[in-house]
């Protein structure tokens, strides 16, 4: 197995639980990481406050390797509050229909300072830091390789993934269209940026002097070797993990994901106001038109509480159910099982490959 990239950080398999805001808890993150593989906290919700809580959490659960993931986003955003009135007004109308007693609110800030953010990160230094929607600045590479953090930036094209490495990333994670949840395009337009994972991949290894991970799609351990095959480094994997009993997601997300047809993934705008993969569900049939011009993370601010309801509620129609193209076959187990079966596929694949 390729174990540059893991013997650079310290970690048994070049193998990444994707950072996926809002479903990887501290217990996750540290399971992923104690079996072996690279665990990585989704921070591009929390606070900075939580962001140090949540490090040190998972340092007592272990103390190994583990990522942090943020959004590369402007600290202040302006928003035209003529449409969020609209928006709210259709929003919670949809929740009223639904039969759920939560209606919008309008939050302090629409999203936490990303300065703040990176600088919660540089405390807490991790072994990697993960980052989408963006690059960093140069002072902020800087400030990172002093600290001795790993910088992975995620990329959907190939140029976004020259972007990263003439920012001096020290690896690249390409998203193909398959992969679930926010896509991490910021040179494009989103629609032009769809390109599937096995074409943009040898795209990427090709074009790039630095490692190069895959996402999008790989759920079992021959999806691992496939991606070594076309000159992966690692794989990073969100959906598979999130079925695991560690993971925070919605029970009714954990339930409703085994029974995901390939048809009913699709990329979805309504939630958040950028563009996400997930289940096509009633939330999604019914979004309101004025939301949908909303951007991020405005939009994604307004309807959190209404996420939130629904998921007390049992209603996973209802959430931003994000997962990857593949996402039926997802298998419920601990993180340390998962990633114990994933490279004995890889192993058992990789034999075969080579008999």
């Amino acid at each position: 197995m390729n174990s540059s990239f893991a013997s650079r950080l310290g970690i048994e398999h070049p193998l990444i639980q994707a950072p996926m805001s809002g479903s990887t808890p501290p217990a996750l993150v540290a399971a992923v990481s104690n079996a072996g593989g690279l665990g990585s906290l989704g921070a591009g919700y929390l606070e900075p406050s939580a962001i140090i809580e949540q490090a040190a959490q998972i340092r007592a659960l272990g103390e190994r390797p583990y990522a942090i993931g943020l959004f590369v986003l402007p600290d202040e955003f302006d928003a035209d509050m003529a449409a969020v009135a609209k928006a709210r007004e259709q929003l919670d109308a949809l929740m009223a229909r639904e039969g759920l007693d939560v209606r919008t609110s309008l939050p302090a800030r629409w999203a936490p300072r990303f300065s703040d953010q990176f600088a919660a990160l540089c405390e807490a230094r991790p072994a990697v830091a993960i980052f989408a929607f963006g690059v960093i600045s140069p002072m902020q590479r800087r400030e990172l390789q002093r600290r001795d953090i790993y910088v992975i930036g995620t990329a959907t094209t190939v140029a976004e993934a020259r972007a990263w490495a003439d920012a001096g990333a020290d690896a690249v994670c390409v998203q193909g269209a398959e992969a679930g949840g926010h896509r991490g395009t910021f040179l494009h337009k989103e629609e032009e940026a769809m390109i599937g994972l096995f074409a943009l991949l040898p795209l990427a290894v090709r074009a790039l002097q630095i490692p190069v991970i895959a996402a999008g799609g790989i759920m079992d351990g021959s999806g691992v070797l496939a991606a070594e095959v076309l000159g992966a480094a690692a794989s990073q994997l969100g959906t598979a993990f999130l079925t695991c009993p560690e993971c925070s997601a919605a029970e009714a997300w954990k339930r409703d994901l085994p029974h995901v047809e390939d048809h009913q993934v699709t990329t979805i705008r309504g939630f958040s106001g950028r563009a996400a993969r997930g289940v096509r569900n009633r939330f999604v049939e019914a979004m309101p038109e004025a939301a949908q011009g909303l951007p991020y993370p405005v939009l994604n601010a307004l309807t959190a509480p209404l996420r939130r309801a629904a998921a007390a509620a049992g209603r996973g129609d209802l959430l931003s159910e994000w997962c990857g193209q593949a996402a039926g076959l997802v298998r419920p187990q601990p993180a340390a099982e998962l990633v114990a079966r994933l490279m004995y596929e890889y192993r058992l694949a990789r034999r075969t490959l080579v008999s």
